[in-house]
């Protein structure tokens, strides 16, 4: 199954929370991107967030979004090819 947009604006609000503290959540506004507050709500109704428009991972949503963070991190560092052989 392809990513949609809604599943990659949900993937990027995931990439916005410090996923070295519990204590840090975030607030999307209610003039953000009108992507960013649809993915929030999806993001809370699936049990991730803590409240509509942001709030705290859950449990759930922290590992979400340590998955997501590190697809970004491998699919953005650059591979050094051996050319040598």
């Amino acid at each position: 199954m392809p990513y949609n947009a809604e599943l990659v604006a949900e993937l990027n609000l995931l990439n916005h929370f410090n996923l070295g503290t519990t204590q840090e959540g975030i607030k999307v506004h209610h003039n953000a991107a009108p992507e960013m507050i649809e993915a929030a709500k999806r993001l809370f109704d699936k049990g991730l967030i803590t409240q509509m428009d942001g709030g705290y991972l859950t449990d759930l949503g922290h590992e979400a979004a340590e998955h997501s963070q590190s697809l970004q991190t491998i699919l953005t560092t650059p591979v050094q090819i051996d050319t040598t052989s």
